[in-house]
């Protein structure tokens, strides 16, 4: 399709996004959904959209009862998406674990400068070893460059280039002749002889091989030695590539589909960040042992895993929050316990109790490094993003109270994947007084009193409800829906799984002008697209990116509030015609790893009469709804020889399946 006609297809698009689709044909609509819609409408709500013969297969088990056993995830086979999972190793990993493995740029810079041993272990030393070669590389590159500093970030792309360009010359011909050399040599021997090539040579091998050539190397690996040879050249996107593949394949092939739907709301309102430092070893766990754990639990347990995970400590930086009338804030330390953060940053160890050098007695290099205080990062989003919300009644000083209380919740080494830790040198002492009441001195309990009080709170329980009742019903949900769910959170405590009841039995969830009331965002138009068209991923590195164009990177937003679950977010021509051409290109067989079978989608007869493709894709992908002006549309852009691909791609873009 030209981009002209993509073009006028999105400003149909977007006119049909922002008014409401037509209703029913019947002049007065009934108050409740009829039951064909009723099936579509629970698998693009609870589900990320349904698969092939899936609508089928609930309509047989009946709603009600495929909605309770969504809500109890564990009682659901989910072993299918765990072996699509298991070549997926660093998604099992704990922090330490990954930061051990998959060296991050500190820990190279350390080993580098002989602050900390090499492993002795000959695949994690082969990562190793190719990571401190290139930054000692990059250094020499900066020396002779005059920008030793690094801190010039056009002179760090520069750098960068002239890597790159070193490896394409004649240093990449000689290992590129070298792997023709290995691809003789069976699995073992070949990445035996890949573990005895030169650092430099590791490196190239993995980032410059073609990839005809890295299939034909990787031949027989197995998944540890993928991974370790595509770590040889960049640990950091392996272990983010991971992450988000792992995502993608989760959302679009378990059976648990409304613990993912979940698990992704959880995360968005507890948002994390995977490009601030720390965090790209951090998110892995707190995703799998935080958010997930908890995501049909009680709401304080989730708000207290949060709150102690390093990933939020470090993200929101309270990590190194410290009282100012603390120990550590004084400039005093304890020879009791460990070393103690210092308001320099430092780390004092074990000594009598003593007072850190005025200023003028401090090197230069001491002066530099920022003192550490009171941060507030936290405990302002504790109370505007995470429970009471923006109007919840809080006042400035309770966000400064709360930051006192927080203070000492910190990580224990988190550049090397550290775990909580509470240090009482870094607490504020004394009391504080939160939303009118009085936390008295109690060290790390305070922080659990103050959890449990903004966990039960009225404003929390309206809050929390009417951000579900947001992304299930509509952009603007009833009030008497979220009067109704707010209840019965402080009835049960918290309870989530409850209140999810509440908000599925309720008839503002079943009402006619809800279905299809929704505009998906990205994430969400992307699995569905690909689990109505049955789609075999086996690569997600496309979609991946094509997330990224469509403005809603994995783990990517930077500020704390989440991505928006509103249409007005995602509807704009640039946007819609991003997702056409990802609609194209997915059912026209274009997208690099991921293959559609018609068959599949469509039934074995899809071929059979070319001439009622639109009406049978209609049905397949649409579930038959389409508005006339959708099927004129699509029509005069099919041209007179109907292409399934094109036809396909056309719906896929199309106003009805953008909806929810």
């Amino acid at each position: 399709m030209p981009p002209p006609a993509r073009q006028a297809l999105a400003i149909l698009l977007i006119a049909g996004l922002v008014t409401p689709l037509p209703a029913a044909a019947a002049k007065t609509p009934p108050p409740q959904m009829d039951d064909a819609k009723r099936v579509a409408h629970v698998l693009n709500r609870l589900a990320f959209g349904p698969r092939p013969g899936e609508i089928e297969q609930v309509r047989a088990m009946g709603v009600d009862k495929w909605i309770d056993l969504q809500l109890h995830p564990e009682k659901i086979d989910d072993s299918a998406l765990e072996a699509r999972l298991a070549p997926y190793r660093t998604l099992q990993m704990n922090s330490k674990q990954l930061v051990e493995n998959f060296p991050p740029p500190q820990v190279v810079k350390q080993i580098a400068e002989g602050k900390r041993p090499m492993p002795s272990d000959p695949r994690k030393r082969a990562i190793y070893e190719s990571q401190v070669d290139a930054y000692k590389m990059r250094q020499e590159r900066k020396a002779e460059a005059g920008d030793a500093t690094g801190k010039d970030k056009q002179g760090d792309k520069a750098i960068n280039a002239l890597f790159d360009d070193l490896e394409a010359g004649s240093r990449r011909k000689e290992v590129m002749a070298q792997a023709d050399d290995l691809l003789k040599l069976d699995p073992k021997a070949r990445f035996d002889a890949i573990l005895k090539m030169a650092a430099d040579e590791r490196r190239i091998l993995a980032r410059a091989l073609p990839q005809d050539k890295r299939e034909q190397l990787t031949a027989g690996f197995t998944s540890e030695q993928r991974e370790q040879l595509q770590a040889m050249a960049q640990p950091q996107q392996l272990v983010f590539s991971e992450l988000a593949g792992g995502k993608l394949l989760r959302a679009t092939y378990s059976d648990r589909q409304l613990e993912e739907v979940m698990t992704d709301f959880w995360f968005n309102h507890f948002n994390v960040f995977v490009n601030k430092g720390a965090d790209r070893y951090l998110i892995a766990s707190y995703e799998r042992d935080v958010i997930r754990k908890h995501a049909f639990g009680k709401f304080e347990d989730l708000l207290v895993a949060t709150a102690k995970s390093p990933a939020m400590l470090f993200y929101l930086d309270n990590f190194q929050s410290v009282g100012p009338d603390s120990p550590a804030g004084r400039g005093e330390v304890s020879r009791r316990g460990r070393g103690r953060f210092t308001p320099s940053g430092r780390v004092r160890f074990p000594g009598d109790v003593m007072t850190m050098p005025r200023p003028q007695q401090q090197t230069q290099q001491q002066q530099k490094r920022p003192q550490r205080g009171l941060n507030e990062n936290y405990a302002r989003e504790l109370m505007e993003l995470h429970t009471l919300g923006v109007d919840g009644g809080y006042t400035q000083k309770d966000v400064t109270e709360v930051a006192k209380v927080f203070t000492g919740w910190t990580i224990d080494k988190p550049q090397q994947g550290g775990d909580y830790v509470f240090r009482e040198q870094l607490h504020e002492p004394g009391a504080k007084n939160v939303l009118g009441k009085k936390i008295h001195e109690k060290g790390e309990s305070e922080g659990r009193q103050v959890l449990h009080m903004l966990a039960t709170h009225p404003s929390t329980a309206h809050f929390i409800s009417k951000k579900l009742a947001m992304r299930f019903v509509s952009d603007d949900p009833p009030k008497a829906l979220v009067d109704r769910m707010a209840a019965t959170f402080l009835k049960t405590k918290g309870d989530i799984r409850e209140v999810l009841r509440t908000l599925f039995k309720s008839p503002e969830f079943w009402a006619p002008d809800a279905y299809r009331a929704k505009v998906k965002t990205p994430l969400e138009f992307v699995v569905s697209a690909l689990r109505t068209t049955g789609a075999e991923v086996t690569d997600s590195q496309q979609l991946i990116q094509s997330l990224q164009k469509m403005g809603m990177p994995l783990y990517g937003m930077q500020p704390p509030t989440g991505y928006s679950m509103k249409a007005e977010t995602w509807v704009n021509s640039s946007a819609l015609i991003d997702r056409m051409n990802f609609s194209l290109a997915l059912a026209a067989g274009r997208m690099k790893g991921v293959a559609v079978d018609p068959q599949r989608a469509l039934g074995p007869e899809a071929m059979a009469a070319p001439s009622a493709e639109l009406d049978r894709l209609t049905q397949a992908l649409l579930a038959g709804d389409i508005s006339p002006k959708t099927k004129e549309t699509v029509e005069q852009e099919m041209g007179t020889t109907p292409n399934p691909a094109v036809i396909a791609g056309l719906l896929l873009g199309s106003p009805e399946f953008q909806r929810r």
